[in-house]
């Protein structure tokens, strides 16, 4: 579970922004700059991140906040998931990434796994979205939502040795020889939960 005091910026700085987008009131305006300024001040006090980055990161957007959503692909080869490794800490992870503007959350996951793995595949069905404050990540500034959607595999190759743009290695996993994970962008009871829908198909979509 993320800690309080992150839990608490992230709301105001939701309301901040919202109340900037939509007050017209000129000292409603003011209040709201001021709750912005507050989130960033606590997210200050409790990391090592400077207060510009804090603020290019965490209090620059505008209009309505709204979670961040991570699509993931699923695919299975022989009762093992693929897996691709991060070049940004060298451990392993889903391919996948944030949505794109204009593509659904079944494109994303196709397009992810093609870019970041090589390999061609069909989405099939939507296995899980989870709320990342529920599991157990790393704390994030954002409020993200981490939607799971399986994918057939129809063709394609592993990325080579010169590997893709995010990743550098390509490869397929049991559930007892998983490598080191990128816990921000999945645990290991995430995973494990991917291999409960290849032994049972008709399991119902998780939840939070």
């Amino acid at each position: 579970m993320e800690p309080q005091w992150l839990t608490w910026a992230k709301q105001i700085q939701a309301i901040a922004q919202a109340g900037l987008a939509y007050s017209k009131d000129v000292y409603d305006l003011e209040r709201f700059g001021m709750l912005r300024d507050l989130a960033v001040e606590i997210v200050e006090n409790h990391t090592k991140a400077g207060r510009e980055p804090i603020r290019l990161a965490f209090a620059s957007e505008e209009g309505y906040a709204t979670p961040k959503v991570d699509v993931r692909g699923v695919v299975f080869r022989e009762g093992r998931i693929l897996l691709v490794r991060e070049k940004i800490d060298g451990a392993w992870s889903l391919p996948g990434g944030w949505a794109d503007i204009g593509l659904s959350p079944s494109e994303i996951a196709v397009k992810e796994i093609r870019e970041e793995a090589g390999y061609d595949t069909e989405a099939v069905r939507l296995l899980a979205v989870m709320d990342k404050k529920f599991h157990d990540h790393p704390p994030d500034l954002w409020h993200i939502y981490k939607i799971f959607i399986l994918c057939r595999l129809v063709g394609g190759e592993g990325i080579g040795s010169e590997g893709s743009l995010e990743t550098s290695d390509v490869g397929f996993f049991g559930p007892d020889e998983l490598p080191e994970l990128s816990v921000g962008r999945n645990t290991k009871a995430q995973i494990l939960t991917m291999f409960e829908y290849l032994q049972n198909p008709h399991k119902a979509v998780l939840l939070d």
